[in-house]
């Protein structure tokens, strides 16, 4: 008996430990780099742009070089630069197909073309190196592609450009995740940095719930202390 709750108490904090659930022996590991492709995928042309791209990479790279990790590095950075180029690649095509119905589509939660104009800009400043610029450009990475395919950008100039820019950033980040994980300080204290690096990626859109909440607070009490209009006044 004595045993069994011993046993019991060890396990307890194993499957509490994030560090062990993302490793390569615990129960998501085989999970967490289609995971991470998918997500690099969708926000890399599916106009899906608060995805933590950035920090997904790094951290994806950080653990890919500790001990049990769930895939070798190589295969992570592979897989992450596929993923990054494949959706470069569905955001032209979305573009080229679909640009003049998107052009006209009202705003959504996600979709914004306040995203387009912003990207657009990009363009009209940097020209076609913008699909290498903007990958290190939230939300921009995400709408740079389908501009370049609404513009009717050349596809043979845009190709060579999207294998850069997909390199350059599925590969450049993730292995800069993982030359930062071989030091001793980063090793000891992944969990930390893991937890603050989650933190830093929801708080834009923390931060972005907060002030339309108190936008719409502050509409709200502009309405009620609005005065009355005096043809209002004088039919009361």
């Amino acid at each position: 008996m004595h045993d069994a709750l011993v046993t019991t108490m060890a396990l307890g904090p194993t499957w509490m430990d994030p560090m062990y659930l993302l490793s390569g022996s615990g129960p998501f590991g085989s999970l967490i780099l289609p995971g991470i492709s998918l997500i690099v995928f969708i926000e890399s042309g599916l106009l899906f742009p608060l995805l933590p791209g950035d920090s997904l990479l790094f951290t994806g790279g950080m653990l890919a070089v500790q001990p049990d990790s769930f895939a070798p590095l190589w295969a992570v950075i592979v897989a992450c630069m596929c993923a990054a180029f494949l959706g470069d690649q569905s955001g032209y095509w979305i573009g080229r197909k679909f640009g003049e119905a998107l052009s006209g589509r009202p705003d959504g939660k996600i979709f914004k073309q306040a995203y387009l104009t912003q990207s657009h800009e990009f363009f009209a400043k940097h020209g076609p190196v913008t699909v290498i610029i903007c990958r290190f450009v939230p939300i921009v990475r995400t709408y740079a592609p389908l501009v370049a395919g609404m513009s009717r950008m050349n596809y043979r100039v845009f190709l060579p450009f999207s294998v850069c820019g997909a390199t350059l950033w599925g590969g450049g980040v993730t292995l800069l995740g993982a030359w930062l994980g071989h030091y001793d300080f980063i090793r000891e204290n992944i969990e930390p940095i893991f937890l603050l690096i989650v933190f830093v990626s929801i708080l834009p859109g923390i931060i972005g719930a907060a002030k339309k909440f108190l936008d719409a607070r502050r509409a709200g009490s502009a309405t009620v202390d609005a005065p009355e209009a005096p043809d209002a006044a004088r039919a009361s």
